[in-house]
């Protein structure tokens, strides 16, 4: 058979028939179309509640409640130093715009902090929001400064 893209098609096995229901005894789903005798499951429209277990107490109120969700929680796009080495050039102002451009900061509207993680060898100007301690320490060392956003 040749192949190409006029012959695909789902692999052997990985689709089956609709169900015909209300087409006569031998379908399995004739007369009553599976739905039994009666009653308000058996009518045209039914579709059950959600969560509502006839009286039995529902999952969602048997479970336990677990966890905790602070609101007041701050949210920081976190920025390592060795990308800082990787990505800019010795002398550039690093500040949230040029992170944003080199594609740094994931959270929109999040405050930049500056990690420690890595090595840093290029003199770089760098604004942020905040810095650790050893990322401060190797922005330094390298012959860059460390300039606080204004809050």
């Amino acid at each position: 058979m040749a192949h190409g893209l006029h012959n695909l098609g789902p692999r052997k096995g990985a689709t089956s028939a609709r169900k015909r229901v209300g087409r006569g005894p031998g379908s399995g789903l004739g007369k009553t179309s599976g739905k039994g005798h009666k009653g308000q499951q058996s009518r045209s429209g039914y579709s059950g509640q959600l969560g509502r277990e006839g009286g039995q107490m529902p999952l969602h109120r048997r479970l336990p409640k677990r966890g905790f969700k602070n609101i007041f929680r701050k949210e920081w796009n976190t920025v390592p130093v060795e990308a800082l080495e990787r990505l800019f050039a010795a002398g550039a102002t690093v500040d949230a715009e040029a992170l944003g451009k080199a594609g740094l900061l994931k959270r929109k509207g999040a405050e930049v902090k500056i990690l420690g993680t890595g090595d840093l060898k290029k003199t770089l100007i760098v604004v942020a929001h905040q810095f650790t301690e050893g990322a401060r320490k190797k922005i330094e060392a390298a012959g860059g400064r460390c300039e606080d956003v204004p809050a």
